[in-house]
């Protein structure tokens, strides 16, 4: 049996074509709402993604089936294919006209909430712009310094080599360094 029989088996209100109907494109269009989701780079939660299963398959059957009536399987196109471009234009829509909210008290991955991360006092957008500005600052000054210089600095910042040893090394003395 072809794609289109076993559609137009389903339309008619044949339980047994429907049930065969559900077990077999069920997992596929889970697969097609997830293959959306991930391009839209968008998550759902489980009961929403639940929602837009069932209202997917209620597309499909209200007045009296005319969505599923109205694949023809034109120009070779499968009832799988057909049904991919249905349940991506159905997912798109879903996403468009739900809100996203988030909550203030869901912790995240590592265990902090929204509400959390909003109300720390640690770091204060300002001082947050003005250590930034400060790190730009510093790097350009490094930047334009000669290779000696650089050298230096990475000894005595990053590799806490005493100025004792510095002006040994570089041959100078420790109140020139």
């Amino acid at each position: 049996m072809d794609d289109l029989e076993f559609i137009q088996r389903c339309s008619s209100g044949n339980k047994q074509a429907w049930d065969e109907f559900v077990d077999k494109y069920s997992r596929l269009i889970y697969n097609y709402i997830y293959s959306v989701l991930k391009t839209k780079g968008r998550t759902l939660a489980q009961e929403n993604i639940e929602e837009l299963f069932q209202e997917i398959f209620f597309s499909l059957i209200k007045e009296d089936f005319k969505k599923l009536k109205s694949f023809k399987g034109l120009n070779g196109c499968s009832f799988a294919s057909w049904l991919r471009q249905v349940v991506v234009n159905f997912s798109i829509d879903y996403i468009r006209k739900i809100k996203t909210t988030v909550s203030l008290d869901q912790e995240n991955e590592e265990g902090f909430s929204l509400k959390d991360i909003l109300t720390d006092d640690s770091l204060h957008t300002a001082d947050v712009l003005e250590q930034e500005e400060w790190y730009s600052n510093l790097t350009g000054c490094i930047e334009g310094l000669d290779n000696d210089d650089k050298y230096f600095l990475e000894l005595y910042i990053n590799k806490k080599v005493s100025l004792e040893e510095l002006s040994r090394f570089f041959k100078i003395s420790r109140g020139a360094l």
